[in-house]
């Protein structure tokens, strides 16, 4: 059974950073592209990051190029999310996700979620 764990979520001013975890089990974790999606009150899901099951490609939403930082660590099954600079339009429940195949950014090409972490920055 594939599970996926977030942790490394709160509540932070706008300018500071969290960094967010997703611990994997059950699954050959390191073959796997992994993203981080995320969703915010009233608004759809929304693509954050992934990377490449090697780590050696990633892609982000415009909206956070340039502050957050995807990257995994396949010895620990655990990918990680580095936010700085966060914005109050960062607020948002933060979701990891293992990719089935297809497309990073749509949420509906990956088939394992964690339960979510709660992200909120108070301007």
């Amino acid at each position: 059974q594939v599970q996926l764990v977030e942790s490394g979520g709160g509540l932070v001013q706008a300018g500071g950073s969290l960094r967010l975890s997703c611990a994997a089990s059950g699954r050959t974790f390191s073959m796997y592209t992994m993203g981080w999606f995320r969703q915010a009150p009233g608004k759809e899901r929304e693509f954050v990051a992934a990377i490449r099951w090697s780590g050696g490609s990633t892609f982000y939403a415009d909206s956070v190029k340039g502050r957050f930082t995807i990257s995994r660590d396949n010895a620990k099954n655990t990918v990680y999310l580095q936010m700085n600079s966060l914005k109050p339009e960062d607020t948002a429940v933060y979701y990891c996700a293992s990719l089935r195949s297809g497309e990073w950014t749509n949420a509906y090409h990956y088939d394992y979620w964690g339960q979510g972490t709660q992200v909120t920055v108070s301007s």
